[in-house]
């Protein structure tokens, strides 16, 4: 499981660089890296959306669970 944690991380980390970079620049990374303009979509730069934001989901709802793999937290019963 730590792999998928590592890999969640990696692609919220490209989802906030995106956004930054959205923001600050009115640059689209994602749209850029498909050789489209910004705001364009295709199936593949949508695909990359929807892997960021099922990232975000499962960093949030494992949120818990994800310090304890990597050693962060007690778990209560053990207090």
């Amino acid at each position: 499981m730590k792999t998928l944690d590592v890999i969640a991380a990696v692609l919220l980390v490209i989802g906030g660089l995106n956004w930054g970079l959205v923001s600050v620049a009115h640059f689209d990374l994602v749209a850029a890296i498909f050789g489209m303009k910004f705001g364009q979509t295709s199936i593949l730069s949508s695909a990359v959306y929807a892997l960021v934001g099922l990232a975000a989901l499962y960093q949030l709802l494992s949120f818990k669970a994800i310090q304890y793999r990597w050693g962060h937290q007690v778990p209560a019963r053990a207090r």
